[in-house]
């Protein structure tokens, strides 16, 4: 699989391109984005003679590369996305009100290093590959939350047992609290009465045994 041309382009103003190898792909390219120029955002494939021109479009710009006929679509798209994202990270803003060829002399050198990579490296492939089954497995799970959202009625009743359970275990929080109030009082009234009776029974013996000195030294 071979990427031969890509540009970046703001509607019919192109900021960068680079091409490997001498041919009429930037004619060609200029005719294409001048076709799908418009508001909407595409993902589309044209094919010339042995060649095919892919062609993403997101928001407000517009990124294309030929690749020869055997290349699929999976990696010249993945391709496409990274150069999209490379883009934006770095020019921003800027791109929206830059001239014809702004970004040229430097992102010419991005664009031949990324089709290098996703023309020899069979990472590339791997990676790509692997996002899209991450990709997969996020709108599994939208599909889910989204399934769970139409049936309102049952989330209403996830809501409101969740509700009563956060306040039941709120009631006995508060029972358990007052209970162990409850026994730490009954506990502290015990000791207090267990004092009193041992205060009250040395009393009694101190008193016997005084009464009982007294009643001996009477008698002697």
């Amino acid at each position: 699989m071979t990427i031969l041309y890509t540009l970046v382009a703001r509607g019919s103003v192109v900021l960068a391109e680079f091409s490997c190898t001498p041919t009429n792909a930037s004619q060609i390219a200029r005719q294409i984005i001048e076709k799908v120029n418009g508001g909407n955002d595409v993902n589309v494939s044209y094919s010339h003679d042995r060649y095919i021109f892919h062609v993403k479009r997101m928001d407000g710009l517009t990124v294309l590369c030929m690749a020869d006929d055997v290349s699929g679509r999976r990696i010249p798209f993945a391709f496409l996305e990274d150069v999209h994202q490379r883009f934006v990270r770095t020019y921003g803003r800027a791109a929206l009100s830059a001239q014809a060829y702004g970004m040229n002399d430097e992102f010419s050198r991005v664009l031949s290093q990324q089709m290098q990579y996703y023309s020899n490296d069979p990472n590339a492939d791997r990676i790509h590959r692997l996002k899209g089954e991450m990709s997969q497995v996020q709108n599994v799970m939208i599909q889910n939350i989204d399934k769970v959202l139409e049936r309102g009625d049952l989330l209403e009743i996830l809501v409101d047992k969740t509700s009563t359970m956060q306040n039941n275990m709120l009631r006995f929080r508060k029972q358990s609290r007052g209970y162990r109030n409850l026994i730490w009082w009954r506990n502290v009234k015990l000791m207090f009465a267990f004092i009193f009776l041992l205060l009250v029974l040395v009393y009694v013996v101190v008193s016997f045994a005084c009464n009982g000195f007294t009643l001996t030294t009477c008698l002697a």
